[in-house]
């Protein structure tokens, strides 16, 4: 009697999987006139989200009660806080902090991770 090899599958690279290393930026793609967002990992301390924004699109001022950690990936991305404008490159990160109105746009395409977290209660 013959043996079964396990089938081995191939990942695939449009999802976040366990123990599995991938290029972050290629999990979320461009789209002409829109910002594109898709959460990759949410629970009860708070969410990882990523963004593609196409120029001139962005996300109008509004508060959460996170704490939010952003990562730029790609591009360039304006982010103002508490009305203060903040420029960051690829490679860059910046904290917006719980309860201070914020905006982002786009000067240009650009790419960020945002990770939100819940405050101690």
């Amino acid at each position: 009697m013959a043996s079964k090899r396990p089938t081995v599958q191939e990942p695939d690279p449009a999802r976040l999987q366990t123990g599995l290393a991938v290029p972050v930026a290629g999990l979320v793609g461009y789209n002409a006139g829109a910002v594109v967002s898709r959460t990759i990992v949410q629970n009860q301390a708070g969410n990882i989200t990523l963004f593609a924004f196409d120029v001139g699109q962005g996300l109008s001022e509004h508060t959460t009660p996170f704490d939010a950690f952003v990562h730029v990936l790609e591009g360039r991305a304006r982010v103002l806080i508490g009305g203060k404008p903040i420029d960051a490159g690829a490679g860059e990160v910046l904290l917006m902090p719980a309860l201070v109105p914020h905006a982002v746009q786009a000067p240009q395409r650009f790419k960020m991770l945002l990770v939100m977290m819940r405050g101690a209660t």
